[in-house]
């Protein structure tokens, strides 16, 4: 019996037209592949390969729509084929449909979990669709397949950003830098994750590379203005705003970053045209409502400006600048009622320093009867502030109460004997127990039943009368009248810029027919060089070791002549002559165009010009001092 001749294998149907067809794909023939795949999908519509090779092709000429429905049909005829699932994540994600694509993924690691790709490409999905933290367990799973795409390494340190882990974020883009130094979404993001940080010489220091890379990006330069905005260099940040917006004219977050840094360099006019332009890219841009609203009472268009918070309000009713912010402007035109009222916004959100504390007794804002309870009033914000509403609490022991008084520990001395407080406490000290607490600011709102919502007649508060006598006797014969100094405020105050005045400005006051006396306790280097070399000046910051020592000194002398500083509300409580410079739009206690104020009747307000700023101010404080000087 003869032997059977070994059996030919025969190669599929078409498969010598597909390798033709995948052979042109990857040239990138993209045409000549779809035609060779075409005709054999007309002869075999089932032919696996083709379907799939079609479906690639026009995913990568960007048309999903056809792609999608071929590459389905792949998979109904072979659905072990790992590639098909997941390019058909692929596409399905580019289309959005990421919970669709994650679905696919997980098929494609199911048959094959060893591709490090696709876990990737699941990262990506997980990423995009919100689900952060599966995300960065995809890629991490990834990463430990192929530890060497540097891609995945940023992807992944853009999910931890987002999560808000920005110092792992940060970890993650230096490790898709070594792998690829020239990769300009590292370089960007980098910089955002540090600006997050508020490490924004480093965001900047990265952003600058991103921005070599690749100059024609937008974001890049948008993220670098936000940068060199927050580290006060202005004028450089608006250079990269207008980089940004020469690249795309109508990117509205540029517009309103834009304004920003132009109304922090008072260019009023600039800064409205900027919010202007924003708002007419996108008009649900309530921060740019807000900022456009800040312009306009700063120009002194009190009414727009109420309109522009008022319509910021109306897109985001929880937006606490919003309703901060028209608090102000209603306090500061005399609407005593309904600012007090929406001030209660400044305890609102998280991201202030002024935030409500907590504690697990009930807040008080008038409703309760207070007879025979112990309250806790207790500081915030700044100095001023507690001076200016510390008034509140012998209305609060006239209804009954024992009044706790809890202050910054500079005042602790000084408001010790304060009419009707039963203990003062510092901030940060063991408090007594209590019945109810109270903010100082809300007090206004919380006893306007009882008092009316103007402003309370101020409780004086007095010097300690032998630290009083020794800054006498330290003095020594007067032979000038005495005027106490400060020409500016707490440098790391948000409007410091606006209210205080350069020492070259302010000392073009000082005359020999007067005795100066600096209540400035910190100076810079700069200007305690300058005002040492001053004969006619005296220093005392050192020997002001708090604010009793303050009120003692000023005690001592005849006139304050402050910006809006604590040193003003120490000088107004007293009851002292005191002349308070202000800048043109000034802070929301100082009201409008009066020269007085009823929060403290002795004292005289002078404002500041808005296009002559200081100058007009020091001129008219010059002329005053010369008539002042007749009458003592």
């Amino acid at each position: 019996m003869s032997a059977e001749a070994p059996e030919k294998s025969v190669p599929p149907p078409h498969a010598e037209q597909f390798q033709r067809a995948l052979a042109h794909f990857q040239q990138g023939k993209s045409a000549e592949a779809l035609t060779l795949c075409s005709e054999i999908l007309l002869i075999a519509p089932n032919h696996g390969d083709a379907l799939h090779l079609s479906g690639m092709v026009h995913a990568q000429s960007g048309n999903l729509t056809l792609a999608a429905p071929l590459l389905k049909k792949t998979l109904q005829v072979d659905p072990g084929n790992a590639a098909a699932h997941a390019n058909y994540g692929n596409v399905l994600s580019s289309m959005q449909r990421f919970d669709e694509a994650i679905a696919c993924y997980e098929q494609a690691i199911t048959l094959l979990a060893s591709i490090g790709e696709v876990h990737a490409f699941r990262g990506n999905a997980l990423r995009k669709s919100g689900r952060l933290e599966e995300s960065v367990a995809a890629y991490d799973q990834a990463i430990a397949f192929n530890p060497e795409i540097a891609e995945t390494h940023c992807n992944r340190a853009i999910a931890l950003k987002e999560l808000g882990r920005y110092d792992l974020a940060v970890a993650g883009y230096d490790a898709s830098l070594l792998l690829d130094p020239a990769s300009v979404s590292a370089h960007a993001n980098r910089g955002v994750a540090l600006a997050a940080m508020s490490r924004h010489d480093a965001a900047i220091s990265s952003l600058q590379r991103a921005r070599e890379l690749a100059p024609q990006i937008p974001f890049i330069h948008l993220q670098m203005g936000i940068s060199l905005h927050a580290i006060g260099q202005f004028h450089a940040a608006i250079e990269s705003y207008q980089a940004a917006l020469a690249l795309n004219a109508s990117n509205a977050d540029a517009h309103h970053n834009l304004g920003i840094s132009l109304l922090q360099l008072r260019l009023h006019e600039s800064a409205l045209e900027s919010f202007g332009r924003a708002l007419a890219l996108n008009g649900q841009l309530a921060d740019a409502h807000v900022n456009r609203g800040l312009v306009l009472a700063e120009m002194g268009n009190h009414p727009e400006a109420r309109a522009s918070y008022e319509q910021a309000i109306a897109i985001n009713p929880a937006l606490r600048i919003a309703h901060r912010n028209l608090s102000h402007l209603y306090l500061q035109l005399g609407e005593y009622e309904k600012g007090w009222e929406k001030l209660e916004w400044r305890l609102v959100s998280n991201d202030t320093k002024t935030k409500q504390r907590l504690f697990p007794q009930p807040l008080w804002l008038g409703r309760e009867l207070l007879a025979g309870k112990t309250i806790l009033l207790h500081s915030e914000q700044g100095l001023g502030d507690t001076l200016q509403f510390c008034r509140y609490a012998r209305h609060v022991s006239a209804l009954g109460a024992r009044v706790i008084l809890e202050v910054q520990p500079p005042l602790l001395n000084l408001l010790a004997g304060l009419e009707g407080v039963t203990e003062v406490v510092s901030q940060g000290a063991t408090l007594p127990a209590f019945d109810f607490h109270c903010p100082l600011m809300s007090l206004p709102l919380a006893l306007k039943k009882s008092i009316g919502s103007a402003p309370a007649t101020c409780s004086p508060i007095q010097a300690n009368s032998a630290k009083v006598e020794a800054w006498q006797a330290r003095l020594g014969n007067k032979t000038r009248p005495r005027i106490g100094i400060v020409w500016r405020g707490n440098p790391q105050h948000k409007n410091d810029h606006n209210r205080s005045i350069p020492l070259a400005e302010f000392t073009s006051l000082l005359s020999s027919e007067f005795e100066f006396i600096c209540l400035q306790k910190e100076m810079n280097d700069v200007e305690r060089n300058a005002m040492a070399a001053r004969p006619d000046f005296l220093m005392t910051g050192e020997q002001l070791h708090d604010f009793s020592d303050t009120a003692a000194l000023c005690g001592s002398l005849d006139l304050i002549i402050t910006v809006d500083t604590s040193v003003a509300h120490l000088a107004g409580s007293m009851g002292k002559p005191v002349w308070i410079l202000l800048p043109f739009n000034p802070d929301w206690r100082w009201m409008l165009k009066r020269t007085d104020t009823p929060w403290y009747p002795p004292a005289r307000l002078y404002r500041s010009d808005r296009l002559q700023g200081w100058t007009y101010v020091i001129e008219k404080v010059r002329a005053d001092l010369a008539q002042w000087a007749k009458t003592e």
